[in-house]
């Protein structure tokens, strides 16, 4: 299940110091914080980073081990388009994609919805793409050892978008792997299966 802004507990004093630095934030702008317009934005905008920034109060092994289960299945387990935000963390301006993730299940399996849970607890903390993609991989490979972990990740970056170069249309792909996957054959035959049906 997906966690809403409504079921978050954040610390009221998190809150309380976010919302004086971002009030801070405002003045320096050459804004009014004390404007009607933005009375409430620094409370509204200390809650949207907590949000964003939650799976740093997660630990996504935990979740893979909740629903672990020993099974004798040994071919590729694939979960493709698994809908992604994240923040750059070099301009903490978003990037956004679709992962791919794909195991070989060594004498375990996990739930599913884990797969995409692991991504969403990675994504939703400051990074930059090629370590969310190092982390997942990692995260499933020390979490089943199974015998191999691929993933892709297809993301587009505000930061390219909105400053600097301004390209609207670029896409940044990374990918890294274990084991099995290590054979290009593997590689391929994953790679086709998470093209079909775009």
């Amino acid at each position: 299940m997906m966690m809403t802004t409504d079921m978050i507990n954040w610390s009221e004093e998190k809150v309380q110091k976010l919302m004086g630095h971002y009030k801070e934030i405002l003045s320096l702008l050459g804004e009014d914080p004390e404007r009607e317009g933005l009375l409430k934005t620094p409370e509204r905008v200390a809650k949207a980073m907590l949000t964003l920034t939650r799976g740093y109060d997660m630990d996504p092994k935990a979740v893979l081990n909740a629903a672990k289960f020993q099974e004798e299945y040994s071919q590729m387990v694939i979960v493709k388009d698994i809908d992604f935000f994240s923040l750059c963390e070099h301009h903490m301006l978003p990037f956004y994609g679709k992962a791919h993730v794909a195991y070989i299940p060594n004498g375990y399996i996990t739930g599913l919805s884990k797969i995409a849970r692991v991504v969403d607890i990675f994504s939703h903390r400051l990074q930059v793409q090629e370590r969310m993609t190092l982390q997942i991989k990692e995260c499933i490979q020390e979490t089943l050892n199974p015998l191999g972990v691929m993933v892709v990740v297809e993301a587009k970056h505000m930061c390219m978008q909105m400053r600097g170069v301004e390209k609207q249309n670029s896409i940044t792909t990374t990918s890294d792997f274990t084991g099995a996957f290590n054979q290009a054959k593997t590689r391929e035959e994953f790679m086709n299966l998470i093209r079909n049906n775009r």
